[in-house]
């Protein structure tokens, strides 16, 4: 465990507020090598492009096995910690949870707080209490997992912007108080939202990339300490590949120009 409980330290200690630690999502060995060899001190997995590229849909629709399969797979690719997206835990307990992760050789983990099948809200007090005994159940392992709690007000949440800001804020506040280390308002875009989140959630903030969002170091301005990209990469690679079958399809060089 002493290798893990290494990188667990190695990827927490980069979450600074104002100096964001940024991860391009990988889904494959493949990509966690490229994201590696462009300079980034982790990898992070993205569950709808693992998915994706284990021709299933997000939303716990991949078996658990091939989950944590893939997971291992990139982390035996790759000599920098791996954070794993595993969306609401596959219905896992909370130690074998943790027991699966050290297995796969993952240092950290995303948890969300929706159902992944129906897109309701999971009780603030339950959720809680299950980043908590997950958080137990790494300390008993000796794991020290890196818990990015994701919260879902912003994408499934009810009432104005205003109520899920707060919403966001309440919730944020009792998972960092369970034991999470970063709170994750996924699809957070207005700069005043998430600068009010990285001002006053009391911990490290995540944000998602993508189209609209504020630029890398804006966010940084703004107290953020992480940016992920979630499965905006596999998505753009998909979409390239398409286009190159479609110029093949054509009779057409596939290839951009050198």
């Amino acid at each position: 465990m002493t290798e893990i409980r290494e990188k667990a330290a190695a990827l927490r200690a980069l979450h600074v507020p104002g100096d964001p630690v940024v991860l391009p999502n990988a889904w494959d060995a493949a990509s966690a090598r490229a994201v590696e060899a462009a300079g980034f001190p982790a990898v992070a997995t993205g569950s709808a492009s693992v998915a994706a590229a284990l021709g299933y849909e997000d939303g716990q629709d991949t078996p658990v096995d091939e989950m944590f399969a893939a997971v291992a797979r990139i982390t035996r690719a790759v000599a920098v910690p791996v954070t794993a997206d595993v969306e609401r835990g596959y219905g896992l307990k909370p130690a074998e949870l943790v027991e699966r992760l050290a297995a796969a050789g993952a240092v950290g983990c995303n948890l969300e707080d929706s159902d992944p099948a129906t897109g309701a809200m999971i009780d603030p007090g339950e959720q809680a209490d299950f980043l908590a005994a997950v958080r137990a159940a790494a300390a008993a392992a000796g794991t020290d997992l890196v818990i990015n709690a994701r919260v879902d007000t912003f994408i499934h949440g009810s009432g104005t912007p205003g109520e899920r800001l707060a919403e966001a804020l309440d919730r944020g506040g009792r998972y960092l108080t369970a034991g999470a280390d970063c709170v994750y308002p996924i699809l957070a875009s207005d700069p005043e939202v998430i600068g009010t989140l990285a001002r006053e959630i009391g911990g490290p903030v995540n944000v998602l990339f993508r189209p609209g969002v504020p630029a890398i170091r804006d966010l940084a301005a703004l107290g953020v300490a992480r940016v992920s990209f979630g499965p905006g990469i596999h998505r753009a690679a998909q979409a390239f590949t398409a286009r190159m079958l479609d110029a093949i399809a054509r009779g057409d060089d596939p290839f951009p120009p050198a």
